[in-house]
């Protein structure tokens, strides 16, 4: 199966790691560190995530953030300024 094709079917954060479980039993893991956004953003609100893109995204709407399954198993960070950008607005 491609990152093209690959879907979300749940996600898990603690207070150090990213895991997100796909369709086909892989789970890709990240430091939370690599997504401040996340990492900064309350429990409740990294908690509330939908799928997106037909199940290859995860969406919080309580941050209106995004991350790609491509992108997470590409092992892509965060860009510089989003999470800044991001809570300024909350």
């Amino acid at each position: 199966m491609n990152s093209l094709s690959a879907k979300v079917k749940n996600v898990g954060i603690d207070r150090e790691t990213l895991s997100v479980e796909l369709l086909d039993g892989r789970i890709i893991s990240a430091p939370l560190t690599w997504y401040p956004t996340l990492l900064q953003a309350a429990p409740k609100q990294v908690r509330h995530w939908k799928t997106c893109g037909a199940g290859t995204g995860i969406h919080w709407p309580d941050l209106d953030y995004h991350l790609s399954v491509e992108g997470l198993l590409r092992g892509a960070r965060e860009a510089q300024g989003v999470s800044r950008r991001l809570l300024a607005r909350a």
